[in-house]
């Protein structure tokens, strides 16, 4: 697969419509709906822009690969946070200091999932042996691969902070600089 140009959006600027089929990659959601900082303009940036998409009533999509980042991602920003109360991550999802974080996170997912649309990403359908010769190259994250491939076959606009979307031949919409520039 092949990077394509595709000039990123800014969300500051882009105007939601009923139309838009979006896909909301999954740093975007822990903007709004995960562990961050207040103070971090991104939060801001993104909470606003998620207000327009419900006022425009655009369809948000979701599949499985971005829950589990979402979830995964959550739980270690908190285990971060509190210092890493354990050496071992997967020791501190065992202990009982994990269960209202978990509980936290659930109801976290339930607020994302009640926005959107569950879709499969059709794995089986992609050509792995390609994308895998892709990531041997060490240029990109394989999750990544699946994202965009999603939104091709999906003709979906990605809303996403990640600059690792930059020329994938994708619509993206973005506070980003790096991806509005280039």
């Amino acid at each position: 697969m092949k990077a394509m140009v595709s000039k990123a959006l800014s969300v500051a600027n882009y105007n939601f419509t009923p139309d838009d089929e979006l896909l909301l990659d999954t740093n975007i959601w822990l903007f709004i709906y995960g562990p961050q900082k207040p103070e971090d303009a991104r939060v801001m940036i993104y909470s606003q822009a998620f207000a327009k998409i419900l006022a425009a009533h655009c369809k948000i999509y979701i599949d499985v690969l971005i829950v589990s980042e979402f979830i995964n991602t959550y739980a270690r920003i908190k285990w971060d946070v509190l210092g890493k109360p354990h050496k071992d991550f997967k020791k501190f999802r065992k202990c009982q200091d994990f269960k209202p974080l978990a509980r936290d996170i659930a109801d976290d997912v339930k607020r994302v999932l009640s926005h959107c649309t569950r879709i499969e990403n059709k794995f089986n359908t992609l050509d792995v042996n390609e994308l895998v010769a892709e990531y041997a190259a060490g240029d990109v994250d394989f999750n990544d691969q699946i994202i965009v491939a999603m939104c091709k076959e999906w003709r979906f606009k990605l809303l996403t902070h990640d600059s690792d979307f930059c020329n994938q031949g994708i619509p993206v919409v973005t506070a980003n600089q790096r991806l509005l520039s280039s």
